[in-house]
């Protein structure tokens, strides 16, 4: 369980240390999003407050903010955002045996909560940070990764000699989901914007499509992987690429199973916990065989208009805050 801080009212605990969070207070645009100053909460059983030193911006932040996902993220306001980090344990709770206090520590949260200077969150969530990993680069992985594993593992067929397409492929979930199709064996197709096309081919695909300058007509009949990473009007024209028996995985559209034609297969994935996994990826990116790329880095006050960037368009990779700026 993740907790959400609590406002400052003088607790004289010398335990519960001062900090921030960036908290939610109404729905809406940037102008609901504020530091507020709160105190640290207490592991109970199983748990483990982290003092956290960055976290990553993800497109959900902007939709849980304008209340698009309440059903999903059943916030009490005022409620801090951010789904992933990295960051030190300070303590831990009783029956807590895989971290210890002062180990670097990483993780997706499965909530909300990482936009603060303290956290408690269930120690099972909790990966060992690599030594040659910063807690910049730390934060960047846990969603982007393991969102990207699990689409490309959603292919229920060996992909080496197949053909994926990554549409969207510059934000930090393409990036990966390039280099895991490419390590799979398989043909990489993927779209991006004129500014990205050099940084996502040096990923490893092999044809790299602008999509406001060019179709991709040429490709009808021929994808076995469609991996939609946009949703909308953008995820139409997908399904005429799809070869027999191809499949159309997508994280931005819901719907995707009741938009599908007839005879045309689609599925919907979401970020799914598996820290095994997430550790040996975490170790990948410190030894240089899987690249993670930070777009921009950024103190806790300027997240507000970063989420917001990151709506509208932002270099490729992960905006990622550090919070030992101030």
């Amino acid at each position: 369980m993740n907790h959400s801080l609590t406002p400052d009212r003088g607790n004289t605990n010398e335990q519960q240390a001062k900090g921030r969070a960036l908290r939610l207070h109404a729905y809406g645009g940037p102008e609901a999003l504020k530091v507020d100053h709160v105190s640290s909460p207490e592991p109970g059983p199983g748990e483990v407050l982290v003092s956290i030193k960055a976290a990553a911006v993800n497109g959900i932040d902007w939709k849980i903010r304008e209340g698009h996902l309440r059903e999903r993220f059943k916030l009490t306001l005022p409620a801090t955002l951010g789904i992933e980090m990295a960051g030190v344990v300070i303590r831990t709770g009783h029956d807590v045996t895989n971290v210890k206090p002062g180990d670097r520590v990483m993780a997706a949260l499965g909530g909300v909560g990482a936009y603060t200077d303290f956290l408690v969150i269930d120690a099972e969530k909790l990966v060992l940070t690599p030594a040659g990993l910063s807690d910049v680069q730390a934060a960047a992985i846990p969603v982007a990764a393991m969102t990207a594993w699990h689409v490309i593992q959603a292919a229920d067929f060996d992909l080496s000699g197949k053909r994926v397409l990554i549409q969207g492929a510059a934000g930090g979930v393409g990036g990966f989901a390039v280099q895991f199709a490419k390590m799979a064996g398989a043909t990489v197709y993927a779209t991006a914007s004129t500014t990205s096309l050099q940084h996502v081919r040096a990923l490893g695909a092999d044809d790299v499509i602008d999509y406001r300058q060019q179709t991709l007509e040429n490709l009808a009949d021929q994808i076995d992987l469609m991996v939609d990473l946009v949703g909308g009007n953008a995820l139409d024209p997908c399904w005429d690429l799809l070869a027999p028996g191809g499949l159309l995985v997508s994280i931005a559209a819901p719907d995707v199973i009741a938009r599908a034609p007839l005879g045309r297969r689609g599925v919907f994935l979401s970020n799914k916990p598996d820290t095994a996994r997430l550790a040996s990826i975490a170790q990948q990116v410190a030894a240089g065989t899987l690249r993670s790329t930070i777009a921009e880095v950024i103190s806790l006050g300027d997240l507000p208009l970063a989420i917001e960037r990151n709506r509208t368009g932002h270099p490729p990779g992960k905006i990622v805050a550090d919070l030992t700026l101030k």
